[in-house]
């Protein structure tokens, strides 16, 4: 069932002490290569920070460890026979205000879509009261589906943000939240002068960074909505904001062949989409750009050049005929990709769907496209799909040292998978090892099988207690 503040305060007084995880977990130790632990064993502290694992444990090394660390059978935590533990997913872009209008439009494209649903519904979040019901629902539906990591565009409401911001951080998940700024080629309802977005999103930064020193799950990123709708001169002030403040910074880029041509022609001086964001000082390190599905040879080079981060969107991709992005090309030239829901032109919140239409996406490429030599390419793994979800996306949000996997000294952000949970998808059988059993619910699993989600430690969502 969703966590009520009640259960989040219970389950954080709860998870004060140390606790060791007993039972199988699947993580990936690098792109291309998936870990199956049968007998593992995970040791977290109270902070949630993984101090040590182990594989092939036995019962013996258990009873070792509780006994090296002082610790009860109330602090561990025995996985079920077919259940097993895995990463927390990252969702490294998704418009928290558009859950409300999951599901609508999806017969038009980028631009008409905007126009039609986007503006209006966002337009709403000017009452305080409206978002505080959104945006639980939309926070809530994505621990339930294993999101425990987010980077959330907002609007450009400054006060519905804050509320955001607020109830990421009473339920316990882990999320960059933004403040949209668009100050032309907006709708009079639904459009800032430059100096006020300016102004509001300071006041954000700062309110997030003092919200940060009590917990550091929660950070500030800039949001431009994308170039057609900031001014170059918005743009230019967003660039200062990002080196005073030195954070993270989130937009679309090449997303759809129109939005192409209408950057192009709003800004003939500069080369591509990509080079006016590097213009403004908003192409760095610290940028996720999500979508990137019809890039040239020459902003793939200079996304690289600054090392900034891609957010692969392919539900949104098919949903809106904006093309199909080829995330093999951007793996062999070694550029930072993960993977985002883009609700609500992705019309799903579950990152395992998302992990499956990217598959889906890169099918296809293998299909339909060839490299300069005539070979085709091929098609994303398993473990390179779960590492886009995980690993990949924390190199997008800067966060790989903190999650992403099971590794000492990262803090535990983790999924509690039960097959046999009631009213499952699928079923598991006797010929069915880790290894199958894990490769079925990715594909065919769903949130009933997510019986808790973990956040530093600590269960932010728990359908046991239904």
């Amino acid at each position: 069932m969703l966590q009520t503040p009640a259960d989040f305060a219970a389950n954080q007084a709860s998870a004060s002490a140390p606790r060791l995880f007993y039972g199988r977990f699947v993580h990936n130790t690098d792109l291309e290569n998936l870990e199956y632990v049968n007998n593992g064993i995970i040791f977290i502290d109270e902070a949630g920070k993984i101090l040590e694992t182990h594989k092939d444990a036995t019962e013996e090394k258990l009873a070792e460890l509780q006994q090296q660390h002082g610790l009860s059978e109330e602090n561990v935590v025995r996985l079920g026979d077919k259940q097993f533990l895995m990463p927390g997913l990252v969702d490294t872009h998704i418009h928290a205000p558009q859950y409300v209008f999951t599901g609508s439009g999806m017969d038009l494209q980028l631009l008409e879509w905007l126009e039609t649903y986007t503006f209006p519904r966002e337009s709403a979040f000017k009452s305080v009261e409206y978002a505080k019901v959104a945006y639980r629902d939309v926070v809530s539906q994505l621990l339930r589906n294993g999101t425990t990591t987010a980077c959330y565009y907002g609007t450009i409401h400054l006060e519905a943000c804050k509320v955001l911001a607020n109830i990421v951080d009473e339920l316990g998940q882990r999320a960059y939240v933004g403040k949209v700024n668009m100050d032309r080629n907006s709708p009079d309802y639904y459009i800032e002068t430059t100096d006020d977005s300016v102004e509001k999103t300071e006041e954000f930064i700062k309110y997030m960074l003092e919200m940060n020193k009590a917990n550091p799950r929660v950070y500030p990123v800039l949001t431009p909505r994308f170039v057609p709708s900031c001014s170059g001169e918005l743009m230019r002030q967003l660039g200062d904001l990002a080196r005073k403040y030195d954070i993270p910074i989130q937009s679309h880029l090449c997303e759809n062949k129109g939005e192409i041509e209408w950057v192009k022609h709003l800004h003939p001086e500069l080369p591509s989409y990509t080079a006016v964001y590097d213009h403004y000082g908003l192409l760095t390190d610290k940028t996720i750009m999500a979508h990137c599905v019809h890039l040239t040879q020459e902003e793939r080079e200079l996304i690289k050049e600054k090392k900034a981060g891609i957010s692969h969107c392919a539900k949104s991709n098919f949903a809106l005929r904006s093309g199909v992005c080829n995330v093999r090309q951007l793996l062999e030239e070694d550029q930072k990709v993960g993977m985002g829901t883009d609700v609500s032109g992705g019309y799903a919140i579950s990152m395992f769907d998302a992990i499956r239409t990217s598959a889906i996406a890169s099918q296809t490429v293998s299909f339909t496209e060839k490299r300069a030599d005539g070979s085709a390419y091929e098609h994303l793994k398993l473990a390179e799909l779960l590492h886009l979800a995980t690993l990949g996306g924390a190199k997008v949000m800067g966060l790989e040292d903190r999650i992403g996997n099971f590794v000492v000294g990262k803090q535990f952000d983790a999924l509690l998978i039960d097959p046999s949970a009631p009213e499952s998808n699928f079923h598991v059988y006797s010929h069915d090892d880790i290894y199958t059993t894990f490769e079925k619910f990715i594909y065919v699993g769903d949130d009933r099988n997510i019986r808790k989600v973990y956040v530093d430690g600590r269960v932010v969502d728990n359908k046991d207690t239904a």
